[in-house]
């Protein structure tokens, strides 16, 4: 997967997935203190084992779902070349892995099409926060 190159994410045919059904916090505040403690953890676990720059982005992406994330991607400066950008929009039903062109080189397609399933399952049971979670563990096991 080259830099911009987004795997393809939309979950289509994945009846369950609810973007209604969310994490029990605020608007203002989706993920719970703990929720947020947990993922920057997995992130932080994440580079140490890769070497690789991890980024997740909650919220809507408008219209061209890919070209936000893309732009997200480029929006890490320096870091973006070796940046893994998991984008979760769950009131438009969307997931996107972005990967910059030297991460691309060492996760394989395969790992960002388990994230996304695995995103795709948290947030059918309503678990946002643990799909961000998932979605960065897969991409370093995948």
């Amino acid at each position: 997967m080259a830099h911009g190159e987004v795997v393809p994410t939309h979950p289509t045919g994945l009846a369950n997935w609810n973007p209604s059904v969310g994490p029990t916090g605020s608007e203002d505040h989706p993920l719970t203190t703990s929720q947020l403690e947990l993922l920057d953890d997995v992130i932080r676990e994440a580079e140490r084992f890769t070497g690789l720059r991890f980024s997740a982005y909650l919220g809507d992406l408008g219209a061209n779902t890919a070209a936000s994330a893309e732009s997200l991607l480029d929006g890490l400066g320096p870091d973006a070349p070796y940046a893994v950008l998991l984008a979760v929009s769950p009131g438009q039903r969307v997931v996107e892995v972005v990967t910059g062109p030297e991460a691309a080189r060492r996760v394989s397609d395969r790992a960002a099409r388990l994230a996304v399933l695995g995103v795709v399952s948290a947030c059918t049971d309503g678990d946002i926060g643990g799909a961000l979670v998932t979605g960065v563990r897969h991409r370093t096991t995948g």
